[in-house]
């Protein structure tokens, strides 16, 4: 049965309020990178996990497909289910910070939350939520935690997983799991919160959560420095750690491809520097009260020149030229959409690995054409994102045919150096088959078992992780 069955629709307006019913607009069938087109549906929004506990057990009855929705701002279309009707289930009405634990550093927040909303939250607590992410004035917290979000921050603070306590959730024959505590230590058996954390809605709807809050830094300091490659750029890395240990919030690749793409797309502001580098790093630091960021960065600054790691940079001097750098580094993702890539792909590598993995894969695809790469994204934590572009004067759809051929390159070489094809996107309904082929046999087997225990109708969101 689809939702579009009249007799499944009238039978839920008897048991939902009627503010439940939305009208089904192009946007819940859309995704950002245009990739999946939605065959139609049903759309709820629900305003209570009572009600959401209702449409689950409606559709398990029945077996309605169930796409859990949360900003629409995923980009492996986890929450598009072509060729199908289901129910699209939005969390947008179920939105309340639903309390404020400033002493545990505790905040509990409906899955429905934006994720700017949590930080706000936060913020007015006195108190940091440090995901950080492009989207984050649009993505809602159910989704980031659905997908093990990541973000600038994950050197520093974790992924959305590692900021989360416990979740309250509504499985797949619709029973809830009250999972919502505020501990951090419970050794009760198997963790509820950390699998449905990344299940990207294929396990259960999460529908609020219970996270993990952070003292504010006091001040705050950001510098783009110059390397030579990205090998320098880990050796700075490792100097950095070495001089500011946990104060480092983030640590950011950039390579010059990255910033010509913004001068031709008009974004990013003004460059910092007359000749664009062909590699850079963005320094973000928080400090306690009496930590001088100038001074800091300064210091660390004639260390890296004086080991031959850097040899320009800038520092920020205000808020406004912090701004402007990271400006350079959100707008990034803008950019290589204007220019239009061949193929994106989001990867995470061992930090000794990525130098060899950057030529391996750099020498691999100029074998097969002149294509233009961008590399760049959380060096910190391993996290790259590798995007393949056109040769100069060239369009992607010319070369749509290589498309797979492209993604076989690189994921390819992402897995003879150890690393993962899915950094922090998830896999949805892009990548099931590169799990297949490169998830590990009995780790699959594990999964598949997992998801027909929980979900043995398979309702919640098929298609994604599972092809």
């Amino acid at each position: 049965m689809n939702s579009a069955d009249g007799v499944f629709e009238a039978s839920l307006r008897t048991k939902l309020p009627e503010a439940v019913f939305r009208p089904l607009e192009p946007r819940y069938l859309e995704e950002p990178r245009g990739l999946f087109h939605g065959g139609g549906g049903l759309l709820l929004a629900p305003s209570s996990t009572d009600q959401v506990a209702t449409i689950i057990r409606a559709c398990a009855d029945v077996q309605v497909p169930v796409v859990p929705y949360g900003g629409g701002t995923g980009l492996v279309g986890g929450q598009i289910m072509p060729d199908a009707q289901p129910v699209i289930l939005s969390l947008e009405r179920m939105t309340r910070i639903r309390a404020v634990h400033e002493a545990e550093n505790v905040l509990v927040a409906e899955a429905g939350a934006v994720l700017a909303d949590v930080q706000a939250a936060a913020e007015e607590a006195g108190r940091l939520f440090p995901l950080s992410l492009a989207s984050e004035g649009s993505c809602r917290i159910g989704g980031c935690l659905s997908t093990n979000a990541g973000g600038v921050n994950v050197l520093r603070y974790g992924s959305a997983r590692d900021l989360c306590l416990g979740v309250e959730a509504v499985l797949p024959d619709g029973s809830v799991h009250h999972g919502l505590k505020r501990l951090r230590k419970d050794n009760t058996g198997f963790d509820l919160r950390a699998l449905l954390c990344g299940a990207e809605g294929s396990l259960g709807v999460i529908t609020a959560a219970s996270l993990r809050l952070f003292p504010q830094p006091a001040r705050q300091g950001t510098a783009l420095l110059t390397v030579r490659d990205p090998s320098t750029a880990l050796e700075l890395l490792s100097l950095t750690q070495a001089q500011l240990g946990q104060a480092i919030s983030a640590f950011e690749l950039i390579k010059g491809t990255g910033l010509d793409f913004l001068v031709a797309a008009g974004l990013g502001g003004a460059q910092p520097f007359a000749d664009r580098p062909n590699w850079s790093v963005l320094i973000e630091l928080g400090l306690g009260p009496t930590q001088d960021p100038d001074a800091e960065l300064t210091s660390l600054f004639e260390a890296a020149v004086s080991a031959g790691l850097a040899y320009d940079g800038v520092i920020a001097q205000s808020d406004g030229q912090r701004a402007a750098l990271w400006k350079l580094r959100e707008e990034i993702p803008l950019a290589n959409k204007v220019i239009g890539a061949i193929s994106s792909h989001d990867i995470s590598l061992p930090l000794s690995a990525i130098t060899a993995f950057l030529a391996a894969a750099d020498d691999a695809l100029l074998q097969r054409a002149p294509f233009r790469v961008n590399a760049f994204g959380h060096l910190g934590d391993g996290n790259l994102h590798y995007n393949v572009f056109p040769p100069d004067g060239q369009s992607a759809a010319d070369f749509i045919h290589v498309r797979q051929e492209v993604r076989d390159i690189v994921y390819g070489l992402v897995q003879s150096h150890e690393g993962s094809f899915s950094a922090e996107h998830g896999i949805g309904r892009l990548k099931p088959t590169e799990l297949k082929r490169y998830g590990d046999p009995a780790r699959l087997v594990a999964m598949r078992k997992i998801k027909d225990a929980l979900d043995p109708v398979g309702i919640m969101n098929p298609g994604v992780i599972f092809d």
